[in-house]
């Protein structure tokens, strides 16, 4: 089948999480940790993600948006690295800076060339209000958005996926997962969607990121060019 619609994640394959984190970390909470190593704070923030999202994705927990999730978990955070003494008016901010993050560099063309042929949007655990300020910020285009916001619950659970095919109407198999993380394309695939890996290298800094799939996929890209390219954009 022709594919019809792409979804994306977003945190890690549109966005470089990890250096917009550490950037707002740096400025925000210098007066409270002048020495703070920005970058290790990133990491534990998205580190407390996936244990954040349980809750939601067992059903323990009525769905609340990521920001919720980001709010509730920096003071452990906090505490981890000794920062005392941060403001609630500071501790918003940091939770905002998961709005004002940078996508990798050929993403804005990238995304500009895949709508050229297809329909777009976001499949990631972030609302609609963050998907859209990503995108303002990026100069990103989508034709809807999808994803936490619109299914009321996380990644992988099968809302997700059903929903974003069902959104668009296509086939799931014309439904193209986008995603730099293997575990999701696979949840994608459980589906029936068809699934293209990008490669992020650099997602987690020197901790690296995946440089390929780890499980069978449609198409496995260096980056959102290259998935241009195959797709005949």
């Amino acid at each position: 089948m022709m594919i019809q619609a792409l979804v994306f994640d977003v945190f890690g394959t549109l966005v470089d999480w990890r250096s917009g984190l550490a950037r707002e970390a740096a400025r925000l909470l210098a007066p409270y940790a002048p020495a703070l190593d920005a970058g290790a704070f990133a990491d534990a923030w998205r580190g407390c993600y996936g244990l954040s999202l349980e809750p939601v994705r067992s059903g323990a927990r009525a769905y609340v948006d990521l920001d919720t999730i980001q709010a509730e978990s920096l003071p452990d955070v906090l505490v981890q690295f000794g920062i005392v003494g941060v403001p609630e008016d500071v501790r918003r901010e940091l939770v905002q800076a998961w709005h004002r993050l940078d996508a990798w560099p050929e993403v804005p063309e990238g995304m500009r060339r895949l709508r050229e042929r297809h329909l777009l949007a976001p499949n990631s655990n972030g609302h609609v209000r963050l998907m859209v300020d990503l995108a303002r910020r990026n100069g990103l285009i989508f034709d809807a958005i999808l994803g936490g916001g619109y299914s009321r619950d996380f990644k992988p659970k099968p809302a997700l996926y059903r929903d974003a095919v069902a959104a668009f109407g296509f086939a799931p198999a014309e439904t193209l997962m986008v995603a730099a993380h293997s575990n999701d394309l696979a949840a994608a695939a459980s589906h029936g969607l068809s699934t293209a890996h990008i490669a992020r290298p650099h997602e987690h800094g020197p901790a690296g990121g995946e440089t390929a799939p780890s499980v069978p996929v449609t198409y496995a890209a260096r980056n959102l060019m290259d998935l241009a390219d195959q797709l005949g954009c």
